[in-house]
């Protein structure tokens, strides 16, 4: 694992030890990757929403029938699985 050493300002110092010492981080280093790994984890979500409204508007016209929301209902809660499984991560 690589080290990576930043400043604060007295602040936000005060401010992270606060959140360690009030939170459920064992320590500095485990609060900054869990910010870290949030932060990642909005970018994905925002790309994933990016492609879908991408696919919505194509212009690509698919009939809108109640098996296409019946699959499109199933698949969906099969990336919300892997997406759940991969925020336990």
């Amino acid at each position: 694992m690589k080290t990576v050493t930043i400043s604060l300002p007295e602040s936000l110092q005060g401010f992270v030890e606060h959140q360690v010492a009030t939170k459920d981080f064992g320590n500095v280093s485990e609060y900054f990757r869990t910010l870290l790994r949030e932060a990642r984890a909005r970018e994905e979500d925002a790309r994933l929403e990016s492609l879908l409204v991408e696919g919505l508007t194509s212009g690509n016209e698919m009939p809108l029938t109640r098996e296409f929301w019946k699959e499109l209902k199933i698949e969906a809660a099969g990336i919300a699985r892997k997406h759940r499984a991969r925020k336990k991560s």
